[in-house]
């Protein structure tokens, strides 16, 4: 790990400022990613900014019926609060399926959103990568892909993102709130927040220089039966092969975001207009790019939604 220098800022406008102030400068909170790539000098920060003092840790209500979630609330005490298991259960849910209770316990809200692809090739600094190195070539394309991404990729990257709350907060709907140096905010709906790879794969979110992440709303409670349901290669600290975060409504106004499968948590609204798990899965997956070896995704993702479908009939 390369040296680097260190400072605490106590409010958001003294952490965005900090960032501006000097180049190659990170924000650090629970560094549960940051801390992997520096070891791996992936990231080379020179400085980093610690925001753990910023107040950001509370989960409050919001005047819509909704919850606000500050942008330092640990993964662990999202997943437990009673109000997100009450009313938000597919978050719960998809926050007790990622990593470790160690882990969980470190990491944050916005630190989940903006984690960054698990995508061996992105990993392996001897090989060429267009998000670790831009213009290098994607060493993933024509190389082992099994758990690589089968919607909206490009000739420059099929990565997958790897965040499993990021699916339930699509299906939810929820909205990313932000401050700038000048003090000028944000509300971005999730939706838009995360990028598909195109030319420029390591362009990954729609924040703006030195923005920074300040909380996460969640609209009031959709109501129906929430289902998380990852599949992966062991038991437990694994990132999923595919998952669907989907709310299951009695009018059939179902709601599913789907994971594995994309550089960004994936959602097709038209696909939920449909009626069967075959017909939705044909909707989510019309477009896919698919090699040998992840081509199996398609078939996965068809089992899961009847899976799905016939536990919500239950």
């Amino acid at each position: 790990m390369k040296a680097f220098t260190y400072e605490r800022a106590n409010t958001p406008a003294a952490a965005v400022k900090a960032l501006a102030a000097r180049p190659d400068t990170k924000f650090i909170a629970g560094g549960t990613n940051l801390l992997d790539l520096m070891k791996l000098q992936i990231e080379t920060p020179e400085h980093l900014v610690d925001i753990n003092r910023l107040g950001l840790d509370k989960i409050e209500p919001t005047p819509e019926g909704g919850l606000r979630i500050g942008a330092l609330v640990r993964n662990t005490d999202l997943a437990a609060d009673s109000r997100i298991r009450r009313d938000y259960a597919v978050l719960s849910r998809a926050l007790l399926s990622g990593a470790s209770a160690q882990l969980r316990n470190k990491a944050t809200t916005a630190g989940n959103l903006l984690q960054r692809t698990r995508c061996p090739y992105f990993y392996d600094t001897t090989k060429p990568c267009n998000k670790r190195d831009p213009g290098s070539g994607c060493a993933a394309i024509g190389g082992f892909t099994r758990n690589l991404a089968i919607m909206g990729t490009s000739e420059a990257c099929i990565a997958t993102h790897p965040s499993d709350m990021a699916v339930a907060m699509r299906v939810l709907d929820a909205v990313i709130e932000t401050v700038a140096p000048d003090g000028t905010t944000r509300a971005i709906p999730i939706a838009e927040f995360h990028r598909l790879p195109g030319n420029t794969p390591h362009i990954e979110t729609t924040l703006g220089p030195n923005e920074m992440i300040t909380a996460v709303t969640l609209p009031p409670p959709l109501g129906g039966l929430h289902i998380y349901r990852k599949v992966r290669d062991r038991s437990s600290y694994a990132f999923a092969v595919v998952s669907v975060a989907a709310v299951m409504q009695k009018n059939g106004r179902n709601r599913f975001a789907f994971g594995g499968l994309a550089h960004k948590p994936w959602r097709v609204e038209e696909a939920e207009k449909k009626e069967t798990a075959a017909a939705v899965a044909e909707a989510v997956l019309a477009g896919a790019h698919t090699t040998p070896q992840n081509a199996f995704k398609t078939l996965l993702i068809t089992r899961v939604l009847t899976s799905i479908f016939a536990q919500a009939a239950a």
